[in-house]
């Protein structure tokens, strides 16, 4: 009893130390987790090409490889520049939004019986003296800094780890130097990357299904950046439990400022709120199947600790490094039962 007490407290220690280098760590290591994601969907595109029947047999692996990461580059600058294009049309839509927000903020004033309509300059006097403008255009500026310059050093990263994939293995044997220990090494490695290349495969299956429901939806209804909101949606869809109501928020912030009435809004928003219970609650369950074999409630906690560690970015990857862990955690004996916890029926 003495020992186990021992062991436990020399885990929750372990546990700590780990927790606060990762939080102080996380300029490092959220590039680094996010480019292996990138390697992995790298790979599974390169994967793909070679079941093209008559061109996946015609091209060379490394040709392959390429037109992977070309289609993925083009990706990333094509997002970029819808955001910059969205960014120039919001700013010319800005005083039309203006005028309807305000009038919304004052049927909703209206409604929970506000003596007063509120006014701009009611608005701008409250939100100014609760911000300063000075440091949020300085954070924005370097928040989209920060963003490009990681972005440029995921796909460095990328790159090295694929140059990485050819000599993984024979690193491995001559850093252990038992072949039975360097067979179960690889073999772990394996089950990873099997489990965690279905679960991306599958989720961006899913999240694009999302995307295209949404924004039929919402374009039926005419709302205004619907391809933008779409994309938003399936992206979201990545961030259990949490995106899907972001996913109807979002959407429904702007039909607030776009729509005069709640007739549209509330249509709106119940169509969207269906398609998200359709497609998390029915499809998502059954493409998904065993995938990952994680507790409900375990991803609802790896979600709220890695959002705290390393804000959205912990958030998208709080699935992946909880499967990645359970994996291992599961192939040693001291271990095994926290895999057995987290896991979603018991069974490894």
């Amino acid at each position: 009893m003495h020992e186990r007490f021992q062991a436990l407290v020399h885990g929750a220690i372990l546990a700590l130390i780990i927790g606060w280098v990762l939080y102080i760590g996380k300029p490092i290591f959220v590039p680094v987790v996010l480019s292996v994601l990138v390697v992995y969907v790298i790979v599974g595109l390169t994967r793909l090409l070679e079941r093209i029947p008559g061109l996946g047999a015609a091209l060379p692996i490394w040709l392959r490889y390429a037109l992977s990461i070309v289609v993925i580059a083009l990706i990333q600058v094509a997002a970029f520049y819808e955001i910059v294009t969205y960014t120039d049309v919001l700013r010319a839509y800005a005083p039309q939004y203006k005028e309807s927000l305000l009038a919304a903020i004052q049927r909703g004033a209206a409604l929970l019986g506000i003596e007063g309509e509120p006014t701009w300059a009611t608005l701008r006097r409250e939100l100014l003296a609760q911000t300063d403008m000075q440091r949020l255009v300085g954070s924005t500026v370097a928040s989209v800094t920060s963003l490009v310059a990681t972005i440029l050093f995921v796909f460095i990263c990328s790159a090295f780890l694929l140059l990485e994939r050819r000599t993984f293995a024979a690193k491995i044997e001559h850093a252990t130097g038992n072949p039975r220990d360097a067979a179960r090494i690889l073999a772990i490695v394996a089950d990873i990357n099997g489990r965690i290349g279905s679960y991306l495969v599958l989720k961006t299956f899913v999240s694009i299904l999302l995307g295209g429901v949404s924004w039929v939806i919402m374009a039926v209804f005419g709302l205004e950046f619907a391809a933008f909101w779409a994309v938003l949606i399936g992206l979201l869809n990545y961030i259990p439990y949490v995106g899907s109501i972001l996913g109807v928020l979002f959407p429904a912030l702007m039909a607030i400022v776009q729509y005069g009435g709640m007739d549209e809004i509330i249509a709106l928003v119940s169509l969207l709120a269906v398609a998200q219970f359709v497609i998390g609650n029915f499809l998502d369950p059954y493409v998904m199947s065993n995938t990952l074999n994680l507790s409900p409630f375990a991803i609802l906690v790896s979600l709220t600790v890695w959002s705290a560690l390393w804000g959205v970015a912990g958030a998208f990857l709080a699935v992946p490094i909880t499967a990645t862990m359970t994996i291992v955690l599961s192939e040693f004996a001291g271990t095994r039962p926290i895999a057995v916890l987290l896991s979603r029926d018991g069974r490894l």
